[in-house]
């Protein structure tokens, strides 16, 4: 009797081994310089949006994730050289890098908005904004938008956000046109304490693109496929909306408005 509990154990260690074995494993590459999305934090652990947002990835499609950093320049050719399986990196879809890789569908879109003095009435219509002068940075999708959209705007433009924000506290120029994210964070800083979003954000996708997706393989249509499936899952049933409150305070899923 003995000899064979004994016997059974063995066994059912050797199955669990080679259960754990054939366990499959994806390899992720993200960057770990872009906060909050991704970043190295003192504990040497990598955190951020796009790290949960991995991770419940993983764990909607009952696989393993092994998420390391690597340089942004050299992510989608390391993909197709098969280091990896997958970028997670908040990474904009676009149609130069779809010539190289798909996308899932987007998993945020961060959108634009329009900031003005708090206390200051702005209608943000193309009527509303006739005459305001509106601050952008030059040459960006920001800039295409404004000058499409707002057309009797008056449009200073700048090489560097932080320069229409400058002026826009020094009230040389009425409101600034740029991403949501990165006004907020001026926004919550003692220099943008003063001011606001005016009237609801804007997510063109002609201008602003559809947002960021995870690149995968061209060749890999069945894992994309995996992906997208587990994304829709995570945005249905309240995994999504949990990971996004923990950084931002309003929604990023595709198609809201904040």
């Amino acid at each position: 009797m003995g000899t064979r509990f004994k016997f059974l154990i063995v066994a059912a260690a050797a199955a669990l081994a080679a259960s754990s074995v054939s366990a499959e494993t994806l390899r992720l590459a993200t960057e770990g310089t872009y906060p909050p999305f991704n970043f190295v934090a003192a504990s040497g652990e990598l955190q951020g949006f796009d790290i949960d947002i991995a991770k419940a990835l993983c764990a909607e499609m009952a696989v393993e994730c092994k998420i390391e950093t690597f340089s942004w320049d050299g992510m989608i050719p390391g993909l197709n050289a098969g280091k990896f399986d997958a970028i997670v990196a908040s990474m904009s879809i676009t149609e130069k890098r779809k010539e190289a890789v798909n996308f899932t569908q987007p998993y945020y879109q961060a959108g634009a908005v329009i900031v003005a003095a708090k206390g200051q009435e702005m209608d943000t219509s193309p009527k509303g904004l006739a005459g305001k002068v509106i601050g952008v940075q030059r040459a960006s999708s920001y800039g295409q938008l404004l000058k499409a959209q707002f057309p009797e705007a008056v449009i200073r433009e700048y090489d560097k956000n932080e320069e229409h924000n400058l002026d826009l506290a020094a009230g040389r120029i009425d409101g600034v046109m740029a991403q949501r994210l990165f006004m907020q964070q001026w926004l919550d800083s003692e220099e943008g304490a003063n001011f606001e979003p005016k009237g609801k954000p804007f997510f063109d996708t002609e201008y602003l693109g559809p947002g960021a997706g995870i690149a995968i393989r061209k060749s890999d249509q069945a894992l994309q496929e995996r992906f997208d499936a587990a994304l829709k899952t995570i945005m249905e049933n309240g995994v999504y909306d949990e990971i996004n409150n923990r950084y931002f305070p309003f929604s990023l899923k595709p198609g809201q408005e904040g």
